[in-house]
């Protein structure tokens, strides 16, 4: 008999079939009721063991954490908290799990703790919930760009350019650590490793993605990146994923729309297909929120967040604009924010972002037209000589999500800004070359991958929305 899955079990239809299920013990009680799930969804199906049918070597095998295949009787529930359950007839034991040593039982665990059991951290609940609906957010990226036009392009992962400019970048050689070849002038000789050149991880498929979509028209990045920030935050990883479109013939504004309307399709997406595992975390973050301070506390449950943002037209602000109502606002004006806004071409933070969304605007916010001192060489100077084709998306909880621009197309401005930031062009000589031959307005964005989710799940920690973080001084596993 096939086996089937419990999700598959619990919405279907027709009692009294014969039904094989495999899946992981959660809970045995009175040597009678097993608790199993196999990660096909956030409930658990209960097994019901006759024990005088079995022999009772093979119960004691039965513990939180073994692997088991029942086949067994649907029949309707005779207990609360379940429709349907499993009268079982037979029991085979895939692997056992020694309760003395098993470290996920059936009692709640802190997540500082699980972080050092990220191996098994998958079989609890919460980090099920959330991988549920971090796969359902990626399909829905895929779904969305493949509908509306665009390729899938895989930028490269190692680099020998720095797409932000930062500097903060991993490195990576094949030549011997302890005894590198030396150039004349006493240095690294790079031109004896691997590539010939320096080479690092990248920080961004964005640059090679402009190539693309100079020839295919729209194009999206979904892949790994790489930051070398010492930062230990919970907003911070040293290893995550990025979205990142690129659409020629785009200005700001087409940007902005494609932008609002990307980000609307998949949270609508997981509203309407993930309902289980967000009501499970909704309920997960309203109990953690009664532990904070009135204060600290969310003002928002779970999904009307996500519905704040699918609900509502996000906000266009200049930047401009922004700064005038931060300065003249009264968390300014009384000195409560930590960084207080005083000049126009202040770099905003997280409390400004969220006080724009949460308490001005009350909506999701677009700012643009920033300072091109705070913004990165590729993105196009505006008329004014002062700002750039840059905007930001901002959500409440978090600030800003998306970054993007419309990119500089114009050569001799490029060449001058690269020059004023010490930009070698022989460095990105290809990516001159896309301003020499055809070129054309075009723009872009990018969206980390584990912020979205983090926002969509609620939880507090971007190191609990990805397998195995890699952060300052751990990369365990």
């Amino acid at each position: 008999m096939r086996s089937a899955t419990i999700k598959e079990i619990l919405s279907g239809e027709g009692l009294l079939r014969e039904v094989t299920v495999n899946g992981w013990v959660r809970t045995f009680r009175s040597n009678r009721f097993i608790a199993l799930n196999d990660g096909s969804t956030i409930n658990n199906i209960q097994c019901v063991v006759e024990f005088e049918n079995f022999d009772e070597s093979l119960l004691k095998k039965i513990n939180t954490g073994a692997a088991l295949k029942i086949t067994g009787t649907l029949v309707e529930s005779q207990g609360r908290g379940q429709s349907v359950e499993i009268q079982v007839k037979d029991i085979f034991v895939h692997g056992t799990a020694d309760p003395e040593e098993y470290p996920i039982q059936p009692k709640k665990h802190s997540l500082e703790f699980l972080r050092e059991k990220a191996h098994l951290r998958i079989r609890t609940n919460t980090f099920a919930a959330v991988m549920r609906v971090k796969s359902a957010l990626a399909f829905a990226i895929h779904k969305y760009f493949t509908d509306n036009g665009f390729y899938y392009f895989h930028a490269p992962i190692i680099t020998g350019s720095d797409a932000e400019g930062a500097g903060e970048m991993f490195r990576v050689t094949t030549l011997d650590e302890k005894n590198p070849p030396l150039n004349k002038e006493g240095e690294v000789d790079y031109e004896q490793d691997f590539f010939g050149k320096e080479t690092n991880l990248t920080v961004s498929g964005q640059l090679e993605a402009e190539a693309y979509a100079m020839g295919l028209g729209k194009v999206y990045t979904f892949g790994p990146t790489f930051r070398a920030e010492n930062s230990n935050t919970s907003r911070h990883l040293a290893e995550f994923w990025m979205i990142e479109p690129e659409m020629a013939f785009f200005d700001l504004d087409a940007n902005m729309d494609l932008a609002e309307d990307f980000i609307k399709s998949v949270i609508s997406y997981v509203l309407k297909n993930c309902e289980e595992d967000l009501e499970f975390l909704e309920k997960r973050l309203l109990d953690e929120e009664k532990t904070k301070p009135q204060a600290e506390r969310s003002e928002m449950a779970l999904r009307d967040k996500l519905r704040f943002i699918t609900d509502n037209n996000f906000k266009r602000v200049t930047y401009t604009e922004a700064i005038e109502i931060l300065r003249n606002s009264k968390p300014n004006k009384k000195k409560k924010f930590q960084y207080p806004i005083n000049d126009w071409g202040a770099d905003l933070q997280s409390e400004h972002e969220r006080f724009l969304v949460e308490k001005h605007f009350k909506c999701p916010v677009i700012l643009f037209d920033y300072p091109a001192k705070i913004k990165a060489f590729y993105m196009r100077l505006n008329d004014d000589g002062k700002t750039v084709r840059a905007m930001d998306i901002l959500f409440p909880g978090i600030g800003e999500i998306v970054g993007g621009s419309q990119r500089e197309e114009r050569l001799e401005v490029l060449k001058q800004k690269m020059a004023a930031l010490d930009i070698p062009e022989e460095e990105l000589w290809w990516y001159l070359d896309l301003r020499k031959f055809g070129t054309a307005v075009h723009s872009g964005f990018g969206l980390g991958f584990e912020r979205l989710v983090l926002f969509a799940t609620g939880m507090g920690n971007i190191r609990d929305v990805i397998p195995f973080p890699r952060t300052p001084q751990n990369a365990e596993f």
